[in-house]
Order: C-alpha cells, then structure tokens, then sequence
C-alpha cells in the first residue's frame, strides 16, 4: 500500500466559498429535517443515509482506485473511520444486490397523455371529457395506447383513487379534475415523486456548481419579493398555463425522439427529466402598513 496514495488531501475544507457552501447545505437540511421529523424518520436513521451517501460519493469521485485502496481514501476524503466506512460499503453492495427496478408509473403516464395528445384535447386545448369506452378518442383508446398490460378499467379506477378523474355513471363518460399530477391519498408514490424530480433538480444544480459549467443543465428561476398573498395568487394562472404549454409541447416531441431512438444499437440509455415549479411564503397574513416604496423587478437567478 502506497503511504502517499492513502494520504492524499481531501477537498479543501476552508475558503471563502465555505460559508456559501454551508448556507446552501443548511437550507436543503432543514427542508429533509422538516420532511422526517413530519413523517417520524428518526435522526439515527437519517444520519446512517447520510453517512452511506458520503460513502458513495468519495467512491464515485475515485473511480480508477484498486479495490484495496479504496477504503482507505473514502476515510480520507470523508473523516469517516476505516471500520465504518468498510461497515458502509458493504451495506451498499448488499441493498444494490437486492434492490429491485421501479415499477412505471402507468397511471401518471395516461394522465399526460390525457393533457398532452391532441385527440384527447378540447377545442380549447384542456383535457377533454371522454366516453369510457369505443374507438378514440375514448379513455379505453387512450389508455390501452399507454399500455396493454393493464385493463383500462383498471387505470380508471386507479385515476379516481388518486383524485384526478371522476366517471359519470349516467353518461358513462370520464374527465379529469386536477390539472397537474398529484397523487393524493398515495404517500408512498408522492415521496418516490419528491425523490425524482428535487433530486434530479438538486442533481443538476450540483453538477453545475462542481463542474463549472452552467451550461450543462438547465437550471434557472425568478424571484421576486414584497408581494401580496393577492399578488402571488394572481400569478398561479400564468404558471399553470406554462405547465400546460411545456406538457403539451414536449411529451409529444420527446415520445417521437424514443420512438426513433427505440431502433438503435447499442440501446439507447439516456434519460430527461424537464420540470417548472413555483414556492412561495410569508405572504399568508395581512402585511402592516408602510410607506409606498418603488416597485422592484423581478430578478433572475
């Protein structure tokens, strides 16, 4: 074993940038805090993941490392001990050996289809109100061009669990009745949402920062402060209508682009994810009075 290798200094851990660095991480710790503290997650358990994932990411960051060195320099670039950085590895080889593929969310997919296709969409491109049954457009078409693993009885039942469509007995016809995605009444596919679109968010804005480049991934917002709870409502129409122009604009681009990709070889394996959201706070009381100021612009970041 090479003295020198094992020694090797890890990533600086003072500098100007250090009190950016742990504002940032501060900010994403109280919100994980706040999550496992609302759903009884106790800190042993949050710590361990913790602990695992440094683990991993000093591994990931060492990729050409012999097999026997490796322990030794994730205890370096981590300041975990050997011992439990040997306990940790193994934890991880066990539960990627025994981690099974998600299951496709089939119900999310009939839902965007439903707002994105064209033959599904009114005149005034919202989700149509469909038969349930018959040639398209029909939610029995619609979802049996989603799939044919499941009985299109079956996602209905499964869309009105969810509280995103309703089924008129009388005229036999289905419509929706939420306008995003939203799996109320299922915590377990809600979290597994969360983990998917803040990680791949999170995933992108960090390798920005690390690799230097933010170009990489797109990651922008705008903010923009001294609103009214009158004047954040007032903008939630025009997020929505984006949502709906980005829905319906790039599910049918990206669909086509994995169509043709489907006939190349070797396999293609890249995957997207494209998202918009919104957050707001302090606005939820009647502000006091004060003096009239000068309206401030909105400012990109």
């Amino acid at each position: 074993m090479d003295p020198l290798d094992d020694a090797a200094p890890a990533p600086p851990g003072s500098g100007p940038e250090q009190p950016a660095l742990h504002e940032a991480l501060a900010g994403l710790m109280a919100s994980v805090a706040r999550l496992g503290v609302a759903r009884g997650l106790p800190f042993a358990e949050a710590e361990e993941m913790l602990r695992l994932a440094f683990v991993q990411a000093a591994a990931r960051a060492h990729p050409g490392l012999p097999e026997h060195r490796k322990v030794s320099r994730i205890a370096t670039t981590t300041g975990i001990n050997r011992r439990e950085v040997t306990r940790l590895v193994q934890t991880a080889r066990a539960r990627q050996a025994g981690a099974a593929p998600r299951a496709r969310s089939v119900a999310s997919e009939v839902f965007t289809h439903w707002h994105s296709q064209p033959p599904y969409r009114g005149a005034d491109g919202e989700a149509a109100v469909l038969p349930r049954l018959g040639p398209a457009p029909s939610f029995e078409s619609l979802a049996q061009g989603v799939t044919r693993d499941v009985h299109a009885r079956s996602l209905l039942d499964e869309l009105c669990r969810l509280g995103l469509a309703q089924w008129d007995e009388a005229t036999d016809t289905v419509r929706l009745v939420r306008e995003i995605f939203v799996a109320h009444g299922d915590l377990a596919r809600q979290l597994a949402f969360l983990g998917d679109n803040v990680g791949d968010h999170l995933r992108a804005a960090v390798a920005n920062v690390i690799d230097g480049d933010d170009h990489a991934h797109f990651e922008q917002a705008v903010f923009a402060d001294g609103l009214s709870a009158e004047s954040i409502a007032s903008v939630r129409p025009a997020v929505r209508a984006l949502w709906q122009t980005l829905l319906q604009t790039l599910v049918p681009a990206l669909e086509a682009r994995v169509e043709a990709d489907a006939a190349l070889q070797p396999p293609a394996t890249g995957r997207l994810r494209v998202g918009l959201y919104s957050y707001h706070e302090g606005a939820d009381t009647a502000p006091a009075p004060r003096e009239p100021a000068r309206p401030r612009a909105p400012r990109k970041k």
